[in-house]
């Protein structure tokens, strides 16, 4: 098992982004929060976004607890709605003077078929998980002088399973809306997605019960499933200038899930290997 990294400010860089600014959406929990973490850790002045304004504030709350190199704010928006997106861009730049860093990562996901999705379904990921990435992408451009945007997308864009639909789609389409920005927004703007597998936040626990877990770490080339930490230092790196000479790229963030072809081969072969 490779090693699991639980804090997203392990391995950070001190001064990685000192003086810049990044907005995360959907940072109040889970991997948007580990991202925002890292970030600040190195040295970003962040925003964090999201409905619950608790949840934000405590996010805050810990980064200065954590004594970041970088502040941190919260202002709360709805991805659904534009004004609120726009919103979120000029308060960056408001309150910090620019905008240099942008993290599309807030989403939602529904558990239906594409026979059984409805209008409303529909609406509700494609306008979070979809619309919402163009549209902050665009209100940050507006205050970029340079920098970078990074769009978390998921495997489900490349291989998925049954009654995940329109989220898969969505997911499939934000690659593509990468490719798009990166092409626009060049050279000025880099744009790249982070496109993580298994990760274990709160949804994830609640979906693996016990001894579960242990079954799908085990079909993992790592042996073990991701942690935030792992998707903010992915991200951490597409965003900063070591990574100038990438945009338009997907950043495959699965721990070799993806090249495992038979779910069985993995436990078996290690079973053999521990008999001999």
């Amino acid at each position: 098992m490779t090693r699991r990294r639980g804090s997203p400010t392990e391995g950070a860089v001190p001064g990685r982004f000192a003086g810049e600014t990044a907005i995360v959406t959907g940072s109040t929990r889970g991997i948007g929060a580990g991202i925002a973490e890292r970030l600040a850790a190195e040295g970003a002045n962040v925003v964090v976004s999201g409905r619950s304004e608790a949840a934000g504030e405590a996010v805050v709350e810990r980064i200065a607890a954590e004594s970041a190199e970088g502040d941190a704010t919260f202002v709360r928006a709805d991805m659904r709605d534009p004004d609120d997106v726009a919103a979120l861009a000029e308060a960056a730049a408001e309150r910090y003077g620019s905008v240099d860093v942008l993290v599309n990562n807030a989403g939602v996901q529904t558990e239906t078929a594409a026979d059984e999705a409805t209008l409303d379904d529909w609406a509700f990921v494609v306008e979070t998980d979809f619309r919402a990435y163009w549209l902050a992408a665009r209100a940050a451009l507006e205050h970029m002088d340079r920098g970078a945007i990074v769009n978390v997308s998921s495997n489900h864009a490349y291989a998925t399973m049954p009654a995940h639909f329109p989220y898969n789609a969505v997911k499939a389409g934000i690659n593509g809306m990468t490719r798009s920005l990166a092409v626009d927004f060049g050279p000025r703007v880099r744009v790249n997605t982070v496109v993580p597998g298994w990760v274990e936040v709160e949804r994830t626990r609640d979906e693996l019960p016990e001894g579960r877990l242990a079954e799908v770490e085990a079909i993992h080339p790592t042996g073990r499933i991701g942690t935030p930490a792992d998707v903010a230092g992915a991200v951490s790196f597409l965003a900063s200038e070591d990574a100038a000479f990438v945009t338009g790229a997907a950043l495959l963030v699965d721990g070799g899930r993806g090249a495992v072809m038979q779910d069985d081969t993995l436990p078996d072969y290690r079973a053999r290997e521990d008999a001999e």
